[in-house]
């Protein structure tokens, strides 16, 4: 391979990565990052000096650990800045991006982390069980059972919600 032929192969198959810039975007300001077109474009930087590390069949669940992974060290930082100022409230997370019902945000809310995670990875992102573990750094039967105990935990969140919504007023409310 001629150096002209090398560096023609690198630059297409950094195109195909560089194709997911929207999606890494939109998963950084889904997440609440303070810039999301900044995180993205760091995420497409670090992609392009490890190239040889990004999956060739599916970049994304990489990308989106790479992103992941800012993220937390961006919260961690903050945490540590704002942990010194007594009395100092931590500027407040944007809204979601997305519009939800009500009914199904309230839930989402009242999950854990973990649970958010994967389920916003299968339903926002669009990720494969798989390709969701990859991105997380655990295996696909771990993440599959962590997907259907969140899934259970919503559906549980959302039917305790409504029982409580439909309900009939007690004596002590009359």
């Amino acid at each position: 391979m001629t150096p002209e032929t090398d560096r023609s192969a690198v630059e297409s198959r950094f195109a195909g990565v560089f194709a997911h810039l929207g999606l890494i975007a939109a998963y950084a300001r889904r997440r609440g990052a303070h810039d999301p077109d900044a995180l993205a474009a760091e995420v497409m930087a670090i992609a392009w000096r490890r190239l040889a590390d990004v999956p060739a069949d599916d970049p994304r669940p990489w990308l989106i650990a790479t992103a992941r992974n800012l993220l937390l060290a961006d919260r961690r930082r903050n945490a540590i800045s704002t942990a010194n100022l007594d009395g100092v409230d931590p500027p407040a997370l944007p809204a979601p991006a997305v519009d939800l019902d009500p009914e199904l945000e309230r839930a989402l809310r009242s999950l854990s982390a973990h649970d958010r995670e994967a389920l916003l990875l299968v339903a926002w992102e669009d990720l494969t069980a798989s390709a969701a573990a990859a991105s997380l750094g655990i295996s696909a039967a771990a993440f599959r059972v962590r997907l259907h105990r969140a899934r259970r935990r919503l559906v549980y969140q959302l039917e305790t919600r409504a029982r409580l919504d439909n309900r009939e007023p007690s004596m002590e409310q009359l």
